[in-house]
């Protein structure tokens, strides 16, 4: 009997867990998503609509508007060309339907920024041009003292409010794990409208150039030890929502996708190992999944999913606190020349 890959995220039926994540270089382009279809993604994330493009699309057409508008009545009739027009929202919303015209698998649109701005009007549009489904990213980096963590987080819970009452397509937030308490967070998330939650967001860290003396942004591929922190956080979050879960940062073997669906993921999210390897990669890592449950007597990738979460599992302790010391003095005993921090 075969293994049935099958599994559901944001009430939609996927053909298998790994899906691709928001990556320009990947889903960005028209002959790279037919590839990696080809290959066996069940799902693809396109790039983030950013806010700073909406905000230059607005501003541009208030230019527009206002040009010469005081002169002559017949002013309005002499518009300007606006620049970088065609890089902004509108070629999004286009590359989104070719995108659901080039492949059969759900395509998802995302939206990046940290206020409402034109996030809602923008995500009717993008529910309009044919997603299924919408994913926020949201990216706010708090810098006066003045605010609090309970402002920032009202920041998010608003804005996924405000974009829930806009679309009736499925709605995901991607958000960093640098949350005070996430659980009661993710909870509060899932209450102003939100269908599942992506794990975890991987923000671009500025640098700095030491010939320059400036800060620039430096992008750095995940590694495979970044899947523990979605690992530890999808099996305490799994039995304490009614939300769909995926994993993303640091996917890059086929063991971190078992692992995440142990955990209680619904859906892996791929991007530096398809970078790395190409995308053919994908259907590599589907044949190694496909193989590990065949031996292991898993049915399905239903069976096994949140089968070690922290209510299912029979050392919880391990996702917590207590962890931490058993892991010190194991590395002690393993080396006792070393300095332990």
């Amino acid at each position: 009997m075969s293994v049935d890959l099958t599994t559901c995220y944001l009430g939609m039926p996927l053909c298998n867990p790994l899906a691709i994540a928001a990556c320009r270089p990947l889903t960005g382009d028209l002959d790279m998503l037919r590839r990696l279809e080809d290959a066996g993604a069940s799902m693809a994330v396109l790039p983030s609509l950013f806010e700073e493009q909406i905000e230059h699309e607005e501003l541009e057409i208030n230019r527009l508007l206002e040009f010469q508008t005081e002169s002559f009545a017949e002013a309005m009739s002499h518009f300007p060309e606006l620049d970088n027009y065609n890089t902004g929202p509108q070629e999004y919303l286009r590359h989104l339907e070719d995108a659901k015209k080039a492949v059969s698998i759900p395509i998802i649109g995302s939206l990046n920024g940290q206020s409402n701005g034109g996030w809602v009007r923008y995500a009717k549009m993008i529910e309009e041009a044919g997603a299924d489904a919408l994913e926020l990213n949201v990216y706010i980096v708090p810098t006066d003292p003045g605010i609090t963590s309970a402002d920032v987080e009202q920041r998010y819970l608003d804005l996924v409010s405000a974009v829930r009452q806009s679309v009736e397509i499925p709605l995901s937030v991607k958000f960093g794990p640098h949350i005070t308490s996430l659980p009661h967070f993710a909870q509060h998330l899932v209450a102003a409208g939100a269908d599942g939650l992506v794990l975890f967001n991987r923000y671009v860290e500025a640098d700095i150039d030491l010939e320059t003396l400036q800060f620039k942004p430096d992008l750095v591929l995940s590694n495979r030890h970044e899947a523990r922190v979605p690992i530890r956080w999808i099996a305490i979050l799994r039995d304490q929502l009614q939300a769909s879960l995926a994993a993303t940062s640091g996917i890059h073997r086929m063991q971190g996708v078992l692992k995440l669906l142990l955990a209680g993921a619904d859906v892996t999210m791929l991007a530096s190992a398809l970078l790395m390897k190409g995308p053919e990669f994908l259907s590599i890592l589907l044949e190694e999944v496909t193989t590990w449950l065949e031996e292991n007597e898993y049915q399905s990738v239903e069976q096994m999913k949140g089968s070690m979460s922290r209510s299912n599992s029979s050392n919880p302790g391990a996702l917590e606190r207590a962890n931490y010391m058993r892991a010190l003095i194991r590395y002690s005993a393993e080396y006792p020349g070393e300095p332990v921090a």
